[in-house]
């Protein structure tokens, strides 16, 4: 890395930076009429929206994937898709390491904040790691999926195997079953057991973290040596998996037969978390249903993963902190650890912005396209989330409320306290303190 770079841009500033670019990039290589099946240039609205929500690991789409786009622009998206999940600076060094170039301490500092590592020391081992255990999943996620695609699409199902296995690890959502029906998703493998749980397992695997693959990795099945942030993951993402599951059995999915009911209520609960992939048509889930999708969509998965959203460890710490004050502690105690006062910060920082976001871009949409006020914070959700679940509106979208949708998207991938630290990263800090006075609330 270049040394006035180095000077000149905090960690955070490269981040972005680095996510930008890769969009500009995409959207360049999406217009190319090679990108198209018509053979036709793309307009840049559409190509900036496509690449924008491949490398934010999204999902919308204005266009169907399948239909619209060439097997180059498939190919394009993929790439993006991938770069978009493992995370420009990983794979920046990754290629420096490939190289034999020597990796510094400001790429090493800026990979910790992009993984979110606690610490920098064995930061460029846990990257190798991470490369290596992501292809390999993929490489058994493709192996699996193309058993059952090949069946139907003969050798196309080897490349429809790779596309699914890779956009379901990186939470992505895209999908190339339009050929069936445009805008499809995997509606017509809605009772089909091997797609459904290899689907969900990469899903899940993606979304937890790369900090809690090491963890269980390092420690096996010794669950008291995890670390308290591997512990809080876990619980938080077998809760919103097994709750909403229940949820949608008995009220959602009861007219399906068995089989189909278990496997369309699991999918259901785990996809809008952060992936886009939906088994069932989210248009006919009653509205209690769609707002727990919303709630699930803005939670999403865990630091440092494939996965956006506010994170399971956001909302486990807002949690923790009401009970420690409802049981009126002076600390926040999880798993025997106390949780610093810096943490309930950033927590209570991070979801008063994702919920000033996701309802001020809900209700800028409706008011422009005149829309359902329900289906538009629907949408909202979904890209400030990354997850690219639809009610079918955004391929109808206009200019403005597509520039809404870009900005959460962008917003949900990079993180909102990563682009406040980018934006502050100049400012002098001031040391003082000013007089204390108590405020009530509540």
């Amino acid at each position: 890395m270049d040394t006035k770079i180095k000077k000149h841009f905090s960690s955070s500033q490269i981040i972005i930076f680095g996510f930008a670019g890769a969009i500009i990039l995409g959207t360049i290589l999406l217009m190319l009429p090679i990108s198209s099946t018509s053979g036709n240039m793309t307009p840049f609205s559409d190509a900036l929206f496509t690449s924008t929500s491949a490398v934010c690991v999204t999902g919308l789409v204005v266009h169907d994937t399948a239909t619209h786009w060439s097997m180059f622009g498939q190919l394009v998206i993929l790439l993006m898709i991938q770069i978009g999940g493992l995370g420009i600076v990983t794979l920046s060094v990754a290629m420096a390491m490939l190289a034999g170039r020597k990796i510094g301490l400001m790429q090493r500092s800026t990979l910790q904040d992009a993984i979110s590592a606690p610490k920098v020391g064995g930061i460029v081992k846990l990257t190798g790691f991470i490369l290596k255990t992501t292809f390999l999943i993929e490489f058994v996620g493709a192996i699996l999926l193309s058993t059952v695609f090949c069946r139907e699409f003969s050798v196309k199902g080897i490349w429809l195997g790779i596309f699914h296995s890779v956009s379901a690890f990186c939470n992505a959502g895209f999908d190339l079953m339009g050929t069936k029906t445009p805008f499809s998703s995997l509606t017509s493998y809605s009772a089909q057991p091997l797609i459904n749980a290899v689907i969900m397992l990469l899903i899940i695997i993606g979304g937890i973290g790369f900090l809690v693959w090491e963890d269980i990795k390092t420690n096996k099945h010794h669950i008291k040596k995890y670390r308290m942030q591997t512990k809080v993951v876990l619980s938080a993402t077998l809760f919103l998996i097994m709750l909403p599951s229940i949820y949608f059995y008995y009220a959602e999915f009861n007219e399906l037969p068995l089989n189909e009911r278990i496997l369309n209520s699991m999918f259901q609960s785990v996809t809008p978390r952060t992936a886009g992939f939906n088994t069932a048509d989210l248009t006919k889930i009653s509205g209690i249903g769609q707002a727990i999708t919303i709630i699930l969509m803005l939670i999403g998965g865990s630091p440092g993963s494939t996965a956006g959203g506010m994170k399971t460890t956001t909302a486990a710490v807002l949690i923790f902190s009401a009970i420690s004050v409802f049981r009126k502690k002076d600390d926040v105690e999880c798993f025997g650890r106390r949780i610093a006062d810096s943490t309930l910060k950033n927590a209570a920082a991070i979801l008063l912005m994702y919920l000033l976001l996701f309802l001020t871009g809900g209700l800028i949409i409706s008011g422009i396209e005149n829309l359902p006020l329900m289906d538009c914070l629907f949408e909202s959700a979904s890209a400030i989330g990354t997850v690219g679940l639809t009610l079918g509106i955004t391929p109808t979208l206009g200019t403005v409320s597509r520039i809404v949708l870009i900005g959460l998207m962008f917003f949900g991938r990079v993180g909102g306290l990563t682009l406040i630290f980018a934006a502050l990263s100049n400012k002098q800090h001031n040391i003082s303190k000013k007089p204390q006075e108590r405020i009530t609330v509540g």
